[in-house]
């Protein structure tokens, strides 16, 4: 299996999603720049977090437009694997593969910290690792992850069951207080439709180690290389 991560101009967390990949789940990665019209053979592909483009106009709203990203919209389309983290949430987004956007954060100031986010749903591509209700310890770093939608989409997201993570305390409560950025129904993660992209919002590769203070992350990633390797075989 081959994972390829996204370069972008302004990209800084392509490094760390490439180390989580190759060397704490030891998977084959490769990294993908942002002008190339070629996935490279890749059975899964990673938008990392950043300011790609500088986060200009919009948040990953450059970025859409960028050669790569026609291949990545193809490969998504047809069933391939994506997700995208932070700044990826927000490309996914512009691109039109997940609905929404990503609005500047409630109190308008960049959070970096760790969070709890619960599992909703155990049985996805990127939760079949992971069980319903299970609590992860991960980090988010971002200005704009305030999601938002119209009450038709976010009616659409609860009724399709594609609403996957959500902001928590330890214990798995979800309320308000536990709401880091102000994102509507404390969405931290959501699928599409069909259930083979995935946009969040905190960064499970900064959680695969425990020198960086958790391995939570490694679930999702994990259960990504499952879901390929079954369909594979």
């Amino acid at each position: 299996m081959k994972i390829g991560v996204v370069v972008f101009p302004g990209s800084n967390c392509d490094h760390d999603a490439y180390w989580a990949i190759k060397h704490n789940l030891g998977i084959n990665a490769e990294f993908l720049f942002h002008k190339e019209h070629d996935l490279k053979g890749c059975d899964a592909i990673i938008l990392p977090g950043g300011f790609s483009y500088g986060d200009y106009l919009r948040s990953g709203a450059i970025a859409r437009f960028s050669p790569i990203m026609k291949e990545v919209i193809e490969f998504a389309n047809s069933g391939g694997l994506v997700i995208g983290i932070c700044n990826g949430f927000q490309i996914l987004c512009e691109s039109g593969l997940l609905p929404g956007a990503l609005l500047r954060n409630r109190d308008l100031r960049f959070i970096s910290k760790f969070i709890h986010i619960r599992i909703e749903r155990g049985d996805t591509i990127f939760t079949g690792e992971l069980n319903r209700g299970d609590v992860l310890r991960i980090p988010i770093a971002h200005g704009e992850g305030n999601y938002h939608a119209d009450k038709a989409t976010l009616q659409r997201l609860e009724e399709n069951d594609q609403i996957i993570f959500t902001y928590c305390d330890p214990k798995g409560n979800v309320s308000e207080d536990t709401n880091p950025n102000g994102s509507q129904l404390n969405i931290a993660g959501i699928v599409n439709e069909a259930g083979n992209v995935l946009g969040m919002m905190p960064h499970p590769e900064r959680a695969c180690d425990s020198v960086l203070g958790s391995t939570d992350g490694v679930g999702i990633f994990r259960s990504l290389i499952t879901a390929r390797e079954e369909v594979a075989v």
